[in-house]
């Protein structure tokens, strides 16, 4: 097996899988495309990437006839009140979470760019290995996004069916944090995407296994604590949910302070790492007096 590794120093901080995110809306449901500032395709201009589909998003009008035909008066109805509630013809969506509504038209009903990038930008840099049209089979290979506190990794590997803990990892891209510039969750029709923008302009729209933890650890305003810097009571907390976290090989536990001024510790579980589903872990969120949150106390930020 060969397992990415941070350098010594470096903070593993979560490893989930990412792919290329993919449209929602029924005029760009199932495509993607890549973009330069002048909303021109440059797939074909991309180096080293091999061919992939071609797409053109459909007209309101092919869009209406296409779900009339899969579903008739009910899906007809379903579209036009997409378009009253400003869904652009999207009709309702089809997840369990994420606004009904879009907030970008332009690109997420009309058109749906997954990078966006000028030449010699770094968003051009990216892997084909993230786009689902061209690795078709997720279920025997995944694309795996690492967050450390000093860089983001991308690595690609075999999912082995049989046995999921073997980890033949290749990497694929990487950038230090600080060419990221900004880290958005959005929310249209599911809540798994994230727009990732770097220092040059350009950016990326990723759909991510676990975005929560992508978002908490990528974003550039990350407030990691040294472990020696906690008081007292926030590091005999630390230790105790270190004892009771009920994993043989915990690894080192990092802390971060988030907006809201609460705590989250967190240990990855290197055993539980799975070439499916990313690295398990296990976690604390705390008040700054080192006692753990109630239900009542939790905020946004703390999920």
């Amino acid at each position: 097996m060969h397992i990415w590794q941070p350098d010594p120093g470096e903070i593993l901080l979560v490893r989930t899988p990412v792919t290329f995110a993919t449209g929602e809306a029924m005029p760009v449901s199932g495509m993607r495309w890549f973009r330069d500032t002048e909303r021109n395709d440059i797939q074909n201009e991309l180096p080293g990437w091999p061919e992939g589909p071609v797409y053109t998003a459909r007209s309101t009008g092919n869009s209406l006839a296409r779900n009339i035909g899969k579903g008739g008066g009910l899906a007809l109805f379903a579209v036009i009140m997409g378009i009253l509630t400003g869904g652009g013809g999207s009709g309702p969506s089809p997840s369990k979470s994420g606004k009904a509504t879009s907030d970008d038209r332009a690109d997420e009903i009309e058109d749906f760019p997954v990078m966006w990038a000028a030449p010699g930008t770094l968003a051009r840099t990216l892997p084909w290995q993230l786009d689902p049209a061209r690795t078709p089979d997720q279920e025997r290979y995944r694309t795996h996004a690492i967050v450390t506190d000093r860089r983001m990794v991308i690595v690609g590997l075999p999912v082995h069916k049989k046995d999921r803990t073997i980890i033949e990892d290749e990497v694929l891209w990487e950038a230090p944090r600080s060419t990221i510039s900004q880290v958005e969750p959005r929310n249209f029709r599911n809540e798994r995407d994230v727009k990732i923008g770097f220092i040059d302009g350009s950016w990326c729209r990723l759909s991510a296994l676990s975005r929560n933890d992508l978002t908490r650890y990528l974003t550039p305003a990350l407030d990691l604590i040294p472990l020696g810097s906690l008081t007292q009571a926030q590091r005999d907390a630390v230790d105790n949910f270190l004892a009771t976290a009920h994993a043989p090989d915990l690894s080192e536990p990092f802390v971060t302070r988030l907006p809201c001024g609460h705590y989250r510790a967190e240990a990855l579980v290197p055993s539980e790492l799975d070439a499916f589903f990313g690295a398990g872990s296990r976690d604390l969120s705390m008040n700054v007096d080192g006692s753990e949150l109630e239900y009542a106390d939790y905020h946004p930020e703390d999920f």
